[in-house]
């Protein structure tokens, strides 16, 4: 599905060769049967909302968006494992699938990052790629839904990718739930992960007391925004398990 190479461009980090690459992004649109007239245009839209301005600004943009907090990484298995050691076989069973159809990766990237997630779709069926889509929309909903309520115009994408995986979810339905999270990209919700972190690091060092520790956290009860939602989300599942 062309669609998805061009989408996982678009989610990708911000360079000068996308700047160079418009117009080869807009002829691959035309290319992509999968989509309708009007997905077309949003993603036509979405494409020169990108490309315009300083590439610094979209830079900048890119990493206060996904870099920043954890609510709205491109991390797939985050929203779903958080740090527990499930991430790491989920880690493994993708690593696996991506080696069974021929994905080599020499990317720094994590096996369940977005755009490399959105390439190794595009390289199987129609079929296939559909069905891992709708194993995953819940998530795609999820981040869809924040970046909405942030306004930013990647929102369109994930609603774009919701769609051609044909499930029901949809990001709008999630908004009220997205309202009243607190946001964790913020410096004081930064600064509340690094105490927590911190306090931890004592505990294990020895260097104050657990009941020490609880008091510390309760400082910063409800500063940080809540990662997950519950929205009934799975891994994306690996065949064979």
């Amino acid at each position: 599905m062309i669609s998805l190479r061009i989408i996982s461009r678009l989610l990708e980090y911000p360079d000068e060769a996308l700047w160079q690459g418009q117009r080869e992004l807009l002829a691959a649109v035309a290319e992509a049967s999968e989509l309708s007239s009007q997905q077309q245009a949003s993603l036509i839209e979405v494409i020169h909302w990108r490309c315009e301005g300083r590439l610094l600004d979209a830079q900048a943009q890119y990493t206060g968006l996904f870099d920043r907090g954890r609510s709205t990484s491109l991390l797939l298995f985050e929203h779903v494992h958080g740090e527990s050691r499930d991430r790491g076989q989920a880690m493994v069973n993708l690593l696996e699938q991506y080696r069974q159809a021929g994905l080599q990766l020499d990317t720094y990237e994590l096996p369940d990052h977005l755009p490399l997630f959105l390439d190794f779709l595009s390289m199987g069926s129609a079929k296939d790629a559909v069905e891992w889509l709708a194993s995953i929309a819940p998530i795609l909903a999820l981040l869809g839904a924040r970046l909405h309520e942030r306004e930013s115009r990647y929102g369109q994408l994930f609603d774009l990718l919701i769609q051609l995986s044909g499930s029901q979810a949809h990001s709008k339905n999630l908004m009220p739930k997205v309202r009243e999270e607190a946001r964790d990209d913020t410096p004081a919700a930064l600064d509340a992960v690094w105490e927590e972190e911190q306090v931890r690091f004592m505990v294990e060092q020895g260097g104050c007391s657990a009941e020490e520790a609880r008091q510390h956290q309760r400082r910063f009860s409800g500063s940080v925004a809540p990662q997950y939602l519950d929205v009934g989300a799975a891994a994306p599942q690996t065949r064979g398990e």
